[in-house]
This record gives C-alpha cells, structure tokens and sequence, in this order.
C-alpha cells in the first residue's frame, strides 16, 4: 500500500484487537486518507475525507465504525453508497475486518430479495451497508428502524448527488438521531456536499489528500484520436499489447453490448455490467472478472465507483464519460492500493470540448498518441500542442502530424 509518512497502524489510535486482524490481512502501512481520517474518526469527530479513488477510503470508515460500534453496545452504524456494487465491496470489507467481533451486517440493494433483506434486518444488524432508493423502500415499509443510528457515512457522496440521490439522502438524514456522527467521503467537493455538511454535520474536520480532480501518480495516461468506425480495430490492438486483466467503459449499456461481442469475437473472454443486466448478473460477472474467467469486464458508469479489483492492468475509455469528474473515477480502477496502472482514452474529432474538460479538471493536458499499427489516417488529433497546452481538436483548418511529444505505445 502507499504509504503517505512513517506511520503504522499502530499509531493511529486503533485497539490491539483490530491491529492483529489488520496484521492476519497483511495491512502494514495505511494509506494518506487512512493516516489522516482514522485518528479523527476514532475520537467521534465528524470528517469530511477527499480523496481519489483507490485510495482505502473503505478501510479509513469500517476500522473506526467497528471499533467505536464494540464500545457502543446500543449502537449502529449506517453507510449510503450509490451504487449495488459499491455496496457488497464494502461489505465484504466489514465481514473481513468485523467477523472476529461477531459484529453482523447486512446489505440492502435494489435488484436483490426484499425478504431476505427483511430476515437480515429481523437479525439485528449492527451495520446496515444500503444504496439511497432500497433504504427508503425499507423505511416505507417500516422494516428497518434507524433510531439506533449512532455512526453515518456518506460513501461517494459526490456521485450519489450526480445520480440524482439528493432528496432520498435528505430523507435518511432527517431519520437518524441528530446526536450522531457524521463521516462524508468523496472525491469531489462540489457546492451541494458543503451545503449538506453544514446543515447535517457537527464542525466537521475536512481532509483532503488530493486536490479534487487529481489522478493517482501511479496511473500513467494516454489519448487517442480517433474516428469512430476505427475504434474497434483500435481496441484490438491494445488487447493484444497487453496481458493483465482489462477495465473497458462504454457510455451507454447498448455501446458496453456492442464492445463486449465484439471482444470476444476477438478471442478474449469478455463480459458485461450496466443496468439491464440483474444483480445475479453483475455479480457473477464481477467475479469472474476477479477470478480470471473473464478477462475483460466492459462496464457503463454505474461501476465506475463499485469495482474494487486488484491488479487491473489497464483501463480502456473506449467512449468518453459524460462528465468530466467520471474520467477520474474511471481511470482509479487501475493503480490501486500503490499498484501501478496505464489508462487508454479514445476521442473523436468532434470531442475537443470533452477532452478540454478533463484536462482543465486535472490540471495538466492528456499525452496525445498514435498507434504503429494503424493507418495514420485514422487518428485526427490537432497538428502542434506544447506540453500543458490545451487540446486542439478539429475546427477549419486540416490535420497534420503532431509534434506534441505523446507517448507511443510498446511495440
């Protein structure tokens, strides 16, 4: 793991008891966000985190809600994350660290058994992990009491609001003991996550390891302009260059269908995540995607923020995200936990607008690159661009050949 300064976890105020499990786990030395917000956590402070993805922001909360839960008898803790994938990452979290405190908890999610949500719930759950909209389903129905509350995390706060999960989250805050604390993480800070902490959060302590925006040092970048009808063929070429296993995202879930046929018509074993596809679906095609089965997972954005897979080698753009913070969040599935991790993006020509907004939000200008194995034809990147300049993409004039340094890909 990367490690921000000397500390240990033994350092950061956490019981002997979660130190010897983090040990059996081989967590040695925490994360920047871990360093900084578990010590905070611990003490019962409210925390605004912000940091990038892949970071250990799961680990930064469940340390610190289990180990104030085993003093809190009465207690419970409650996570809201956006999505259903996000939501078994971190509860496979909690039955790691938490199973040796006999510390149950239970996931509510869309998409997955209302009743056997409900018998989970009848156990007495002291961590309940859910997704905005079945959490609310569930308080409608009066199957779930969240009087206990004691310990709240906002997890991804940030893309709950893109999806439009504002007023669920208004609901749920206004359920819980307003005598609680309050733990908000997010890669993003935008103006709506400030206006919630002031309203709903006691003198929070804000930590940011990054500034919003920033990509992990450990993943390098490249882009590609390309016409459309060659993208395919583009894609081919990287597989083939490389080994590992391969993030694909797609825009819309009709494009993730279309690139994850054609992958396998190219020969590699491929498969699919995004909203038409059933929660057994997904999961299935998740873990094999963890295990080997598959070696390319293609995904729309609703996994941008769920897939928390070690050793993804290489994350392929084969469409650019609707918004410009996705680019980050996409590109965080690789280098993850100090690993190092290469992202590929294609552009079309008509895409300048889009490439200036990723670039203006991490503050440095996408490496530019040609393939040696396709026609020089199909890549209609602008003629000159100096290092930190912005995209030229299109526009009147021709296209020539770059003399903007990107680098080329291995031959």
């Amino acid at each position: 793991m990367q490690s921000a300064s000397n500390s240990n976890f033994m350092s950061l105020g956490i019981a002997p008891r979660l130190l010897q499990i983090l040990d059996q786990h081989k967590f040695v030395i925490p994360t920047q966000i871990q360093a900084k917000a578990i010590p905070i956590c611990v003490e019962g402070k409210d925390i605004i985190g912000i940091a990038q993805t892949g970071t250990g922001k799961t680990l930064a909360f469940c340390l610190p809600m289990l180990q104030r839960l085993a003093a809190q008898p009465n207690g419970m803790g409650l996570v809201l994350v956006p999505t259903r994938e996000l939501a078994l990452q971190v509860f496979e979290t909690f039955q790691k660290i938490g199973q040796p405190f006999h510390m149950r908890s239970a996931v509510l999610i869309g998409g997955a058994s209302m009743n056997n949500q409900i018998t989970a719930l009848r156990k007495k759950p002291r961590v309940i992990i859910a997704t905005p909209g079945r959490l609310l389903d569930h308080m409608e129905q009066r199957t779930v009491d969240l009087k206990k509350v004691s310990i709240l995390v906002l997890d991804e706060a940030d893309r709950m609001l893109d999806m439009g999960f504002a007023p669920q989250i208004e609901r749920v805050l206004r359920a819980v003991p307003q005598d609680r604390q309050t733990l908000l993480f997010s890669a993003t800070m935008p103006t709506e996550i400030v206006r919630m902490a002031k309203a709903h959060m006691k003198l929070p302590l804000s930590v940011e390891i990054a500034p919003a925006g920033t990509a992990s040092e450990r993943i390098t970048q490249e882009l590609f302009i390309v016409k459309k009808e060659y993208k395919s063929k583009l894609l081919q070429k990287i597989l083939g260059q490389y080994h590992g296993a391969v993030l694909v995202f797609s825009r819309t879930k009709v494009s993730a269908r279309y690139i994850s046929r054609a992958i396998r018509e190219m020969g590699h074993q491929a498969a699919e995540i995004h909203s038409d596809r059933s929660l057994g679906q997904r999961r299935e095609a998740l873990e094999g995607f963890k295990t080997g089965k598959y070696r390319v997972l293609v995904a729309t954005d609703i996994a941008a923020r769920g897939i928390d897979v070690k050793g993804i080698e290489l994350v392929v753009n084969y469409d650019l995200p609707d918004e410009a913070e996705n680019y980050i969040h996409r590109i965080g599935r690789t280098g993850r936990a100090g690993h190092e991790g290469h992202a590929v993006s294609f552009a079309t020509p008509d895409q300048g607008l889009e490439v200036r907004r990723i670039e203006q939000l991490m503050r440095s200008a996408l490496p530019i690159s040609e393939h040696p194995e396709i026609p020089m034809e199909t890549f209609l990147a602008g003629a000159t661009r100096k290092p930190g300049a912005p995209t030229r993409i299109g526009g009147s004039g021709g296209y020539g050949k770059r003399s903007f340094g990107g680098r080329r890909f291995r031959r």
